[in-house]
């Protein structure tokens, strides 16, 4: 097979062999990404029950697109053997792991919580896996979890029912006489033959559990019916025996998951997951328990001209505050609608579930800087702390710091000498570069081209006087990506960019906003996808609400199919960044083509309710004036759309970011012949993201147009070319 060609796939390289078949590594010469594929056993009688079987249990794997379940991409026939073909995951398996030596506890609850957290989604699709093994379950490098071949055991093992190497039972034997990986992990209903539900996968995930924590099997024999009929009737040796200080709540969890009658199991895996990760965090209650704190934006005294000042002040306090491991604070996106509102510190809390609520007021003047703030208990408004600081403007920092190690004590929350020393750390210690800073934040949130072109002149000059000042470096490799991506695909921008973020990350490794900086080059310059990700998920760990982050993530996930994944953090990221405007996009064109269509006009309200939220106070942002553009067409009002798309075109005739929306909206109304208009002109400027554009719903009424196809193939041969030339 190797360097033969399936449909679209090279084969490279056999990556293993097993009872479902060969798997290979190869390239999909249409996407360009690495695959492995499933050649199935050929000595199997595919009839046609049988292929169609195969067929529903691989929609039904595809259907559970989660980050911790292979994606299966697609399945085919080619000279009359069947295949499949799934995301390939570069590292190793678990048994190849569990052969080096037992895992102490808390890698192994790294690794099962992830294949928890799988079986659960599965379950809830009603889809049993029937063959949870060390074998099928992949460890990518970045850490990554992943449960392979959903489905496949039932159909395989239905297939020749009568063959000595099969089973008749859901799932593989192995010939009379020897002991295959597969029966060691059967529960008792299943080798009985018995209607299987999600408690079969428990008791194979408590097997797998015991052998990673003790290095061996929990039940034995010398044949197959040996080792079945240990499985009936025997109990496995004591945990506590095997493994010298593993935790009781471990041992209880093992024991309880390998019970023979399976009513006395885990009801379902939601609570097999619930306990463990009671074990690794402790009670929840405790958790639950922790200050919920709300920090406002403060009153702004000074005059319009330092609002950028007042965000940026309240916005580094919530930063400060994060750092404190006991303390949860909401963030950014779940205040910013209280901005300059009269509402009460005791309204805030109810909305937000808050438990404390902090307000201030600002007052720069001069070199003189006032601040006072006011620590209220949520539920009773009480006021449990109040200062005011009457300093010049360098204490700046000095005063951020104070106020979280107030907040802290007022809570009685001891500070680590881990949050001691980050809560001390000072971004720079220029005071005008950290000015310069807060403008070029602030201005660029506003998206629009000039507003971009002076972010850049800020951060700029904040790097002349302070060349040390990582987050000014991510700041300007953010707002270069951002002017790429939407204002012209001028590869200056890139390599601009890139350097900043690399430059970010050699002063601070670990720094999120230069993460999400990096993350977004990669996938502008659709450079490697996978690696857009693993950037943009650091980010989000360390700080949920990196700006820019899930929206690189969604985009990421959705350019590379893994549209369930991408609907996975919908949630997530409307709760850390639901208020910029842009984040949205990727989680409703995911929600459209999987065909969850009311999901996706409830997350388009959101979003439109954003995006006129922000044309009142940035109403010069001609890229959301034609989004909203794109909503009216939805709803119908085509006119209005249009009226609103040419408006837009001509205060941009050249971007090709609003001229590639102008088609979507045009699309949406029926007009295809205006819409394939705006897609040439569209080209014509640059256009550059055309397996996004491959697959929009948007264009749907262009999608039999050879003239459609034509543009799609050559804007993917330019990005090949550029690739290429990058490479």
């Amino acid at each position: 097979m190797l360097g033969q060609t399936i449909a679209q796939y090279e084969i490279v390289e056999i990556l293993g062999r097993g009872g479902m078949g060969v798997v290979y590594k190869a390239l999909d010469t249409r996407l360009k990404r690495t695959v492995a594929i499933k050649m199935l056993p050929a000595e199997l009688s595919w009839d046609e029950r049988s292929k169609k079987r195969l067929f529903a249990e691989a929609r039904a794997a595809s259907s559970l697109n989660h980050p911790n379940i292979c994606t299966v991409y697609e399945i085919g026939e080619v000279r009359d053997k069947l295949y499949l073909v799934m995301e390939y995951l570069a590292g190793h398996n678990l048994a190849a792991e569990i052969a080096r030596g037992p895992l102490d506890v808390n890698r192994t609850l790294q690794i099962v919580l992830q294949v928890a957290q799988a079986l659960e989604r599965a379950h809830q699709h009603r889809v049993i896996h029937r063959d949870i093994k060390p074998s099928n379950i992949q460890i990518a490098d970045d850490g990554t979890v992943k449960i392979l071949d959903f489905g496949l055991a039932r159909v395989v093992s239905e297939i020749d029912p009568q063959s000595p190497t099969r089973s008749s039972t859901d799932g593989f034997l192995s010939e009379p006489g020897t002991v295959a990986g597969t029966a060691a992990y059967m529960s008792p209903e299943q080798i009985r033959g018995e209607p299987l539900d999600g408690r079969s996968d428990i008791f194979s995930f408590g097997v797998v559990l015991y052998e990673m924590l003790t290095g061996r099997a929990p039940f034995r024999g010398a044949s197959v019916f040996d080792l079945t009929a240990s499985i009936l009737r025997d109990e496995p040796p004591a945990l506590t025996q095997l493994v010298p200080g593993v935790p009781s709540a471990m041992a209880e969890i093992v024991a309880r998951c390998l019970v023979k009658d399976r009513d006395n199991r885990y009801h379902d895996v939601a609570r097999l997951r619930t306990a463990l990760e009671t074990l690794r965090t402790g009670p929840k209650t405790a958790q639950d328990s922790a200050p919920a704190i709300a920090v406002l934006y403060f009153e702004n005294l000074s005059g319009e001209t330092d609002e950028y000042f007042r965000d940026g002040m309240s916005e580094d306090i919530i930063t400060e505050l994060c750092k404190i491991r006991d303390l949860r604070v909401f963030p950014r996106s779940a205040i910013l609608e209280y901005r300059d509102k009269p509402v009460t510190a005791g309204v805030i809390a109810r909305n937000l579930a808050a438990t404390h609520v902090l307000t201030g007021s600002l007052r720069r003047s001069g070199d003189r800087l006032r601040i006072t703030t006011q620590l209220v208990a949520g539920q009773s408004g009480q006021l449990i702390w109040g200062e005011r600081y009457d300093r010049k403007l360098e204490d700046v920092f000095a005063i951020q710091d104070e106020i979280a190690r107030t907040i802290a004590e007022a809570l009685s929350i001891t500070l680590s000498p881990h949050e001691e020393h980050a809560i001390a750390q000072k971004p720079t210690e220029d005071l005008q570069a950290y000015d310069c800073y807060l403008r070029g934040r602030s201005f660029t949130r506003r998206c629009t081209q000039p507003d971009l072109e002076y972010a850049v002149e800020m951060y700029e000059h904040a790097i002349a006087l302070d060349s040390s000042f990582a987050l000014a470096y991510a700041g300007l490799a953010n707002v270069c990506g951002m002017f790429y991506d939407w204002h012209g695909q001028d590869a200056a921008w890139m390599e601009k960019g890139e350097m900043a973020a690399k430059r970010a990350l050699d002063l601070h490794p670990e720094l999120p906003e230069a993460l999400a900086a990096l993350a977004r080059i990669v996938w502008s310059r659709h450079l490697d996808y996978d690696a857009s990700i693993r950037y943009a998920l650091r980010a989000i760990e360390q700080k949920p609400d990196t700006e820019g982050a899930y929206w690189t993530l969604g985009q990421a996930y959705v350019s590379t199919d893994r549209l369930e994944e991408a609907v996975a953090l919908t949630a997530s990221a409307v709760e850390a960044a639901g208020d910029d405007y842009n984040t949205y996009i990727p989680y409703i064109t995911a929600l459209q083509r999987l065909g969850r269509i009311d999901e996706a006009k409830a997350l388009r309200q959101r979003h439109v309710a954003i995006l006129e939220q922000h044309v009142m106070w940035v109403p010069e942002d001609v890229r959301a004036r034609v989004l909203l553009a794109v909503y009216l067409a939805e709803v119908g009002q085509y006119d209005q759309a249009v009226a609103a798309v040419r408006k837009a075109v001509s205060l941009r005739p050249h971007d090709s970011a609003i001229l590639y929306n102008a088609a979507c909206t045009f699309g949406i109304a029926g007009r295809p012949k205006d819409a394939m208009e705006m897609l040439e002109r569209a080209a014509a400027a640059g256009l550059s993201k055309w397996d996004w554009v491959r697959e929009d719903p948007d264009l749907a009424c262009l999608h039999d147009d050879p003239e459609f196809h034509r543009l799609v193939r050559e804007g993917l041969e330019r990005i090949n070319q550029e690739r290429s030339g990058q490479s």
